[in-house]
């Protein structure tokens, strides 16, 4: 779980209280959708995350398992 939250902290850097401005989200939110990033609006962004939030919690859970698999790793080398 830690490792979900230090994701979306990092991902929003700078736009924390406002993470639909974040060229970051925009762009990932494009690659993966299909939208344009500079087209995306507060409104875009608030329902592509509630239609794909199933998907998104596995991405973040797998983010969590990278972290802890790395973190493991370098602790061993």
């Amino acid at each position: 779980m830690f490792g979900a939250i230090r994701f979306v902290w990092n991902a929003t850097r700078g736009h924390r209280l406002r993470p639909w401005r974040s060229e970051y989200l925009k762009w990932r939110i494009e690659t993966y959708s299909g939208m344009k990033a500079e087209e995306i609006k507060p409104s875009d962004m608030a329902r592509f995350v509630w239609r794909e939030r199933w998907n998104l919690l596995h991405f973040l859970k797998w983010t969590g398992q990278v972290e802890k698999h790395a973190s493991g790793s370098r602790e061993q080398g």
